[in-house]
């Protein structure tokens, strides 16, 4: 079982990329995804979190994330993405989505309440 992320890249400012998050060996929609950013030099940091399709499926969002990043899921393709608006420098890291049980409804930044995480993937934001 695994998570695999993709969709990075290098964009502009001001651009927009949306990044997948796709499951592998279980059913994503039975489980909360948070995604996570890190980067260089700098502690990992929560961005936002959607909840499970058999619970609310709400989304839930850190102050940083909110008004640009959005998420979204779709169950028949074992995915869930990240959609990122409004680019910014400041945005460059590298991403990373989890997955926990059960989470409550707020972003849990604690690595140990998440079973699955990606690899992540690259984005770069050029001024």
């Amino acid at each position: 079982a695994q998570l695999v992320e993709s969709g990075g890249g290098s964009v502009q400012s001001g651009g927009s990329l949306r990044l997948s998050c796709a499951a592998s060996g279980f059913n994503l929609d039975r489980w909360a995804i948070t995604w996570f950013r890190q980067a260089p030099g700098g502690e990992r940091e929560g961005l936002l979190c959607i909840n499970k399709s058999d619970g609310d499926g709400m989304i839930y969002y850190q102050d940083l994330a909110k008004g640009r990043f959005t998420a979204s899921r779709d169950d028949a393709k074992n995915t869930v993405y990240l959609q990122m608006n409004s680019l910014k420098p400041e945005d460059t890291a590298v991403y990373y989505c989890a997955a926990a049980a059960a989470l409550p409804g707020v972003v849990v930044t604690i690595r140990d309440r998440y079973a699955y995480w990606g690899q992540g993937t690259q984005v770069t934001v050029s001024s």
